[in-house]
């Protein structure tokens, strides 16, 4: 008898296979590491008044574009409703604003009680402190948001409501919480002006969040399904994730560029990665607590408004809302705020702002798997609930129509 012949491929071809999908599954995170290298060796190409001028051409242009595609996607009556979700805001916001930078607060001033031989750089915790009052950041919760499956319209709420708000918190309330010690005086007492600050953001707000977005609702509620019928066919979302990594280029180059970074010691470096690591797993953690706080404390009438379980889409929208801060007006802020400090002292300044917010989107994309893992279960286990009941009403309905049955039988009968 004739062996069938063996039509598997050969190993090569498996193992290039398995290559290819881990590339095409890590995409993002192989793209951070060819754009930190970039960074690295190019770093006048995408800076700050580089080459490309990255202040107005991914700043402005590429957040413009992340956000004309949530225009395009986003229905508008569910931005409406999470403009008027008061627990939503009070939720995102008071952690922000308020947890955040109490918990920072709270562990600068632990380090420098352990840390008598200034061995962390107090440049790296003034930045800290300053990197905890600012809002959170403009393009990557959108994205990260939609990606887990989560509703993206509460994030863009959200980041709107964050970046209005921030220019007018972050400035006063970095200046109260730094330490009243000599060696933060430079930080006390080296006030800039904010003037040419609030115009640059808020212009920056108006031309690349707010225009687009209202141009992409225009566009969905003048032609909804043709609309819909392009985002489906050319998977434009999927345009907004790689908007990220040019976002995280310019962000390196930038970092690079001023030789803040080569200048820090080893143990202030390894601090600030290890640290931004902790924080912001720890704060997400605190995040998904909030917006799904355990059953017990709703087991009174009084606490339900307060403890109601949010939805798996805005709990989604809340972890990676509440604990991103923005570079985008971050290092405009910083350099305003302190625009008589010496600028090298202002690069050092910046090292927690820009390894943080780098380091956020490194972390998060490990979360919008963990996430999309968890809100796959929470609507399968609500499915399956749902044909439970569907079950159990038909069975009852069925039960009832015998009885009933039963008794008429019985009556006819007598």
């Amino acid at each position: 008898m004739k062996a069938a012949p063996d039509t598997a491929p050969p190993r090569w071809q498996r193992v290039l296979k398995r290559i290819a999908s881990l590339i095409l599954h890590q995409w993002l995170l192989i793209g951070m590491g060819v754009v930190c290298a970039l960074a690295y060796c190019f770093p006048n190409v995408a800076k700050n008044g580089g080459i490309i001028r990255s202040e107005y051409s991914i700043m402005y242009g590429v957040i413009a574009i992340i956000f004309l595609i949530s225009g395009l996607s986003i229905p508008r009556q569910k931005l409406i409703s999470h403009a008027l979700n008061w627990r939503l805001h009070l939720t995102v916001q008071v952690i922000s604003f308020l947890f955040i930078p109490a918990l920072v607060l709270a562990i600068v001033h632990i380090i420098l009680a352990a840390d008598p031989g200034e061995r962390i750089d107090r440049a790296v915790l003034a930045g800290y402190i300053f990197t905890a009052c600012i809002p959170t950041t403009i393009a990557s919760n959108v994205v990260m948001t939609r990606s887990a499956g989560g509703d993206d319209a509460a994030a863009l709420v959200e980041v709107l409501l964050a970046n209005i708000l921030g220019p007018f918190v972050t400035a006063a309330w970095t200046i109260s919480l730094i330490p009243k010690m000599a060696v933060f005086d430079p930080w006390r007492f080296g006030g800039g002006d904010l003037g040419s600050m609030y115009k640059e953001v808020f212009q920056q707000l108006g031309l690349s969040v707010l225009l687009p977005l209202f141009i992409g609702q225009l566009v969905r509620w003048t032609w909804p399904d043709r609309t819909a019928l392009v985002l489906q066919k050319t998977k434009l979302p999927k345009l907004s994730t790689f908007c990220l990594l040019l976002l995280i280029w310019a962000t390196f180059s930038s970092c690079f560029a001023t030789g803040a970074l080569q200048t820090l010691s080893a143990q202030s470096i390894v601090f600030v990665v290890l640290f931004n690591i902790v924080l912001y797993i720890t704060l997400t953690a605190v995040c998904f607590v909030c917006s799904r706080p355990p059953r017990i404390f709703s087991s009174r009438r009084w606490s339900k408004p307060i403890f109601k379980r949010m939805s798996p889409e805005e709990t989604i929208a809340v972890c990676f809302c509440g604990p991103a801060k923005s570079t985008a007006l971050g290092i405009p802020l910083l350099y305003a705020m302190w625009q008589p400090v010496d600028l090298f002292l202002k690069a050092k300044t910046s090292v927690p702002v820009l390894l943080y917010t780098t380091e956020q989107i490194c972390v998060a994309h490990f979360f919008v798997q963990l996430f999309r893992w968890w809100h796959a279960r929470i609507v399968e286990k609500e499915d399956l609930d749902d044909s439970t009941h569907d079950d159990i009403e038909i069975v009852m309905a069925e039960d009832t129509r015998g009885d009933h049955a039963g008794r008429v039988h019985g009556h006819t009968t007598v």
